[in-house]
């Protein structure tokens, strides 16, 4: 069985834990009795000074004098030695007779005292008495004597010198606590990732991702990313889906478009082909009809080559400074033929020298196609008019001016319901007129993503005199 993560997680931190607070528990507890022994270390290294200061005033103490000095000081069960430097007794406050006492040059405390001046030892058993003591022996040199005081390592004692048991038990329950929140905390973790396998899980298989496993995440930051993960996939797939549904729609109408004009071609060139003995005058129509619907296609092509390019590579769109006034002037010429042929006008009211850095064969198709659609659809004997404003003449000289344009006509329109999808790819008003008067259907589909991809918005309403009026900004 595979541990998980937060498990994991959990085993180390507590572990890490358990062993610091070991370590601490052991050196506070070791630090504490030292620093007892050194208390009463220091108290008993005290009372042999003072008895030096005592045996300084009465050099010539006796046996009883000391015993008294020993007993009024009120220490219970303290035994007082004084020994000279080659380890002869001289005194013992615990012995009737020390003539015969061994040497104590060699105990660990008088040989300590003996070179570092003080010495002492901690539950060292007594050879001269049965029973363990507490020793602390002082060297005085001036005097040429070792005073050395101890105390019976008696249970009393031993408990006195105990590190204090309180403090364990206090970090013993911290233990207990951090324990539970840090189990707390790693299981909400466990949890999450157990969560976000689920959902790798299942969404590398295709599987559903609706499911009560993957309802809710504890209440936490990694919880929230994980929703917000899972949240961010559905909607990738959503978008997928509906991307998949457009392109099978496109797919079908650019087929669909595609298959009128070659239809005709075809058609016009088997009759050709099958009947031989056609006067000249039926085969140029018929090539001249073949020739249009050629043109037909190119201009589909070429659209839909322009699409694809601003869906797939718009950064590759190369960009330079364009002059809109002269574009506009030059789509005038280009167009005076068929604006004269429907006795249409073309007003415009752009002011010279409007300049905007973009992609020129883009920013063209913004105008001509919108120029093209009006002498289309807009209707004979109307007029089409342009303007434009600046909306901020007074940045800085690093910004581009952002200029809203207004192009409209007082034609036909189009019906209210109509207007929200007029730039939707393909989409015709009316079918059969739109494909009689040569449309690719892509013509305002271009224009609205020229106009994004230049950083500008479009929208389109009908003018309350009649025709419509577009409304964009480059």
């Amino acid at each position: 069985m595979r541990i998980s993560v937060g498990t994991k997680l959990y085993l180390s931190v507590l572990s890490v834990f358990l062993v610091f607070a070991v370590a601490f528990i052991v050196f506070q507890q070791t630090r504490e009795k030292q620093y007892k022994v050194d208390t009463l270390n220091l108290k008993l290294q005290n009372y042999n000074s003072r008895m030096e200061e005592y045996l300084r005033l009465f050099p010539d103490y006796s046996e009883k004098a000391l015993d008294a000095y020993v007993k009024s000081h009120n220490i219970p069960h303290i035994r007082v030695t004084l020994i000279t430097p080659d380890g002869k007794v001289k005194y013992d406050s615990n012995l009737k007779k020390y003539t015969n006492v061994a040497n104590h040059a060699s105990r660990p405390e008088v040989a300590a005292a003996i070179r570092k001046g003080v010495g002492s030892t901690v539950e060292r058993n007594s050879k001269t008495l049965s029973g363990d003591f507490f020793y602390s022996a002082t060297y005085f040199a001036n005097d040429s004597l070792i005073i050395r005081t101890a105390l019976p390592y008696t249970s009393d004692l031993s408990k006195s010198l105990q590190a204090d048991q309180h403090y364990i038990w206090f970090a013993l329950g911290t233990i207990m606590l951090l324990t539970i929140i840090l189990y707390r905390f790693t299981r909400r973790l466990d949890d999450n990732i157990q969560k976000l396998r689920t959902f790798a899980t299942r969404a590398d298989h295709g599987e559903s991702l609706e499911t009560e496993d993957l309802a809710g995440f504890p209440p936490d930051e990694l919880g929230e990313i994980a929703e917000r993960i899972i949240k961010i996939y559905k909607r990738l797939q959503t978008t997928r889906r509906e991307q998949d549904v457009l392109k099978r729609q496109l797919t079908q109408n650019i087929a669909h478009e595609l298959k009128t004009p070659v239809a005709s071609i075809q058609g016009y060139l088997e009759t050709i082909l099958e009947n031989p003995n056609t006067s000249d005058a039926a085969r140029d129509m018929f090539l001249k009809r073949c020739y249009a619907q050629s043109q037909r296609l190119t201009s589909l092509l070429q659209d839909i080559s322009t699409l694809n390019r601003m869906d797939d590579a718009p950064e590759m769109m190369g960009n330079e400074v364009v002059n809109i006034s002269d574009t506009v002037a030059n789509i005038q010429k280009e167009t005076a033929l068929q604006l004269q042929q429907k006795h249409m006008a073309f007003v415009n009211h752009l002011p010279d020298g409007i300049v905007v850095k973009g992609n020129p064969s883009l920013l063209y198709s913004v105008f001509r196609n919108l120029t093209d659609n009006a002498i289309a659809y807009a209707g004979e004997s109307t007029t089409i008019t342009l303007s434009a404003n600046p909306i901020n003449e007074d940045s800085d000289e690093t910004d581009a001016p952002k200029w809203h344009f207004t192009f409209s006509d007082n034609g036909v329109g189009v019906p209210a319901e109509h207007l929200p999808r007029l730039f939707e790819r393909f989409y015709r008003v009316d079918k059969g007129r739109s494909r009689k008067m040569g449309g690719t259907g892509l013509g305002l589909a271009i224009v609205k993503n020229a106009v994004i991809l230049h950083g500008g918005t479009i929208s389109v309403k009908n003018n309350e005199g009649g025709g419509l009026c577009f409304d964009f900004t480059l």
